[in-house]
């Protein structure tokens, strides 16, 4: 999280290139949304997993990040690609997971259209939000934005192998799997195969590739990225102040 924040704010000051991070979690680690109560996580559970727990700068629900693929996209609101409220950016980003998915051999998946109420569930793949990936009714891809100093930063989660519902008794009071299980699904799942990481990763880049018309270049963190990274890790993610700060 630290990572991304550091590169969001390299973007927004024009230090760096608007950028495509693809990662994974190791240990795994529960992320909290932005605005989601801590009160929602049962820490003793998660502890005693050896299980990490930090709060994402975008919003959403809780994710439990284990064998998957994370992605966040960094870029100014000015760009192209991006440019327009927060519903019409997520469903420009969302053409680059379809044409991912389409790359692995998905078919069916399709950008979630229906306006429902907000999630008062603490899982947050238990409901797909307007732009996000469903595959025959059942959330695939989750996703969550934040904006500020005129550069958004996405995070999404594309879930590969595995039990769903994996999260569940690690929430207050613990989610019922049954429920998250019909809601949502991961890529082994739906193509009856897992699929390495690094297979993912290359799909996930080639479908951003092809559906933004856009050259994407291999890149590390600059120096000046990886100090405020660390800065941030230090300051605030690894900081009470930050992940409890909001209690019921």
């Amino acid at each position: 999280m630290a990572i991304d924040e550091a590169i969001w704010q390299g973007v927004a000051e024009g230090r760096v290139l608007p950028t495509l991070r693809l990662y994974a979690w190791e240990p795994p680690c529960l992320s909290l949304g932005r605005h989601q109560s801590a009160d929602a996580v049962n820490q003793e559970a998660l502890a005693a997993a050896g299980y990490g727990l930090v709060r994402r700068p975008t919003g959403g629900r809780a994710i439990l990040h284990t064998d998957e693929l994370t992605y966040s996209v960094v870029a100014p609101l000015t760009d192209p690609h991006v440019r327009g409220d927060i519903l019409t950016s997520c469903q420009r980003i969302s053409q680059g997971l379809l044409a991912a998915l389409a790359l692995l051999g998905v078919t069916g998946a399709t950008i979630h259209q229906q306006k429902l109420p907000a999630a008062v569930g603490p899982v947050c793949f238990e409901t797909p939000g307007e732009f996000e990936i469903i595959v025959e009714g059942r959330k695939l891809i989750g996703s969550a934005q934040m904006r500020g100093r005129g550069t958004l930063l996405q995070h999404g989660a594309l879930p590969l192998t595995g039990d769903i519902a994996r999260i569940c008794p690690f929430l207050n009071p613990p989610a019922d799997p049954a429920r998250v299980r019909a809601r949502a699904t991961t890529l082994a799942e739906v193509l009856g195969r897992e699929v390495p990481w690094d297979e993912a990763a290359q799909a996930v880049a080639e479908g951003f590739a092809r559906a933004l018309n856009i050259q994407l270049e291999k890149g590390e963190l600059t120096p000046w990225e990886m100090d405020i990274a660390q800065r941030l890790q230090q300051e605030k993610y690894t900081s009470d102040t930050w992940t409890f700060r909001y209690p019921i």
